[in-house]
């Protein structure tokens, strides 16, 4: 009997190639990886590694041509599409680097729509939208349109969206990457400030300063994962690729 408990995300052999003009893009070739609940997982690399591609696999956004993902002990392969978007409204929140916001709905209905979707009361989407906004410093801005926002603060209505329905599993594609460093620095302190409270995260990000906030920082490049290691002095674990490059300062 295994007696490591399961992980709130497992991947396997993952590889996706993209096809388009000229030679195919390997975006990720064989990826194994675990996150454990509770865990805070920073993905860096230079851009192009596949960081983005690996993400998007993780929350079905796009399908891998090969291996496989097990949420919560459940495997995904036979996921339709639609399954993938009730996951994705229930057990997954997803925050991206452009917000994704729907431009002609309230902050206030941005909010709540996930909450709707899954079949909450209206009652309770509100509740929980409010909650969020207040604690995400946006009271007040309920009725605003995201277009009168500024980018901190419409990254902040995009987090409170992916939250609304408290998803075990958050996934962060370049939250700050159309940031200033004061909207960079308050995406950090409020995504080490849910990850206090239990939020499993798993983080793709150039920036050195967010990935600094995570407790484990995998180096991705060229598609695999070149790097696995816990970022409190612990030593790295093996990444099911061959062991771990130790990384030497």
């Amino acid at each position: 009997m295994n007696d490591h408990p399961t992980p709130l995300l497992r991947a396997e052999g993952l590889v996706k190639t993209h096809h388009g003009e000229g030679a195919p893009a390997h975006a990720v070739r064989g990826v194994d990886l675990r996150v454990a609940r509770g865990e805070f997982v920073a993905v860096t690399g230079p851009s192009g590694a596949g960081k983005s591609t690996l993400l998007h696999l993780l929350g079905g956004l796009q399908r891998p041509d090969d291996g496989s993902i097990w949420l919560d002990g459940d495997c995904t392969d036979s996921y339709t599409e639609a399954r993938w978007a009730v996951e994705r409204r229930k057990r997954i929140g997803i925050v991206f680097q452009f917000f994704n916001l729907v431009s002609n709905l309230s902050v206030a209905d941005n909010v709540e729509l996930p909450a709707l979707l899954a079949g909450a009361p209206p009652k309770q989407a509100r509740a929980a939208r409010e909650e969020l906004l207040a604690e995400l410093g946006l009271a007040g801005k309920e009725r605003s349109m995201p277009g009168e926002l500024s980018g901190g603060e419409q990254q902040r209505v995009a987090l409170a969206r992916a939250l609304v329905n408290h998803p075990p599993l958050l996934l962060a594609d370049e939250p700050a990457g159309s940031l200033d460093s004061k909207g960079t620095r308050e995406v950090m302190r409020l995504l080490s400030r849910f990850h206090q409270r239990g939020q499993t995260i798993v983080l793709v990000t150039h920036d050195a300063r967010l990935a600094s906030a995570a407790d484990r920082v995998i180096s991705f490049f060229d598609g695999r994962i070149a790097d696995d290691a816990e970022l409190d002095g612990a030593s790295p674990r093996r990444s099911g690729i061959s062991g771990v490059l130790e990384l030497k300062d």
